[in-house]
């Protein structure tokens, strides 16, 4: 089925950009180690790294959910949204996962959680008010599949090779202002062109890693695409809610750069029609590309 060909194509594409990320960490690691004549840095800026990475990790779900003014829904609350849910998780095979509310008139919603059994759905006030019941299924099976697929985990790697090389980057950038190697020092325009070398260092390895972190999010959207269309059997119903989501005006109040990866759509209007530098740094796809996909899929 091409269904299972375009989830299957996005992976590969996936773990190719993270080995990818990986490799870039290990050169940048290298190359600061073998300047500063030091392996003592690198190690330490990975277990560094790994240890905030691991605390975010852990208390993500609480954190980003008190970001958003989430608010928990219990079924007696509203039923029809708790039994839309727990129906997905059913055929998905996940354990149901805690619904949260957010009072916003922007429709969105976002999924987050260490695993599945620790997994949470927020949805919004506009999500629940403006979408047909087709339509709302598809966006819950949508952040369904991101816990299914394991989303949590694979951003959470991305973040750790991204803070390394934020570290690596800083401790290189210092370490050359303040004269590097003692066989460096040959006189203040050396240095200054090694400084200046440096700052360049500083600021582009960082962009670059957040480029790759950026690109491996969006195949993670047209992935969770699939395999919602998948579990909801009807592509359809995901198409028109994006549809829906792309022509509302309204901006998510709670929305910031920390969170807003996570959401269904970016929470963030008008800015969907960019420019190509633009696009290069959106979490998510234009929604016209994601919705062509979609209509593209044969069940």
């Amino acid at each position: 089925m091409n269904l299972y060909a375009h989830a299957e194509s996005n992976t590969r594409k996936t773990w190719i950009y993270l080995s990818g990320f990986f490799l870039f960490v290990m050169g940048i690691g290298w190359a600061a180690s073998y300047y500063l004549q030091s392996s003592g840095i690198l190690y330490f800026a990975v277990v560094l790294s790994l240890f905030m990475s691991a605390g975010s990790f852990w208390y993500s779900d609480k954190l980003v959910l008190k970001m958003s003014k989430a608010q928990p829904v219990q079924k007696k609350d509203n039923p029809e949204l708790y039994r839309a849910v727990e129906n997905l998780a059913i055929t998905a095979g996940l354990p149901t996962p805690r619904i949260f509310v957010i009072q916003d008139k922007q429709p969105n919603a976002f999924a987050t959680g260490r695993d599945a059994k620790h997994a949470v759905v927020a949805v919004t006030t506009g999500l629940l008010e403006k979408l047909e019941p087709s339509e709302l299924q598809g966006v819950l099976a949508h952040e369904l599949s991101h816990i299914g697929n394991k989303d949590i985990l694979l951003s959470t790697v991305v973040v750790v090779l991204a803070g390394v090389v934020a570290i690596i980057a800083d401790f290189f950038f210092r370490a050359a202002f303040w004269g590097g190697r003692r066989d460096d020092r040959r006189g203040g325009q050396t240095q200054g062109v090694i400084v200046l070398v440096a700052l360049i260092f500083l600021i582009a390895v960082p962009v670059v890693s957040r480029l790759i972190q950026f690109a491996i999010s969006r195949k993670r959207e047209f992935l969770a695409d699939a395999s919602g269309a998948l579990l909801s059997r009807y592509p359809e119903g995901l198409a028109r809610a994006l549809e829906k989501i792309a022509a509302d005006p309204n901006q998510l109040k709670s929305a910031n750069d920390a969170t807003a990866h996570l959401y269904f759509a970016s929470p963030f209007k008008g800015r969907e029609q960019a420019s190509w530098i633009h696009r290069l740094f959106m979490t998510h796809p234009p929604i016209d590309d994601r919705i062509k996909a979609l209509r593209e899929m044969n069940l």
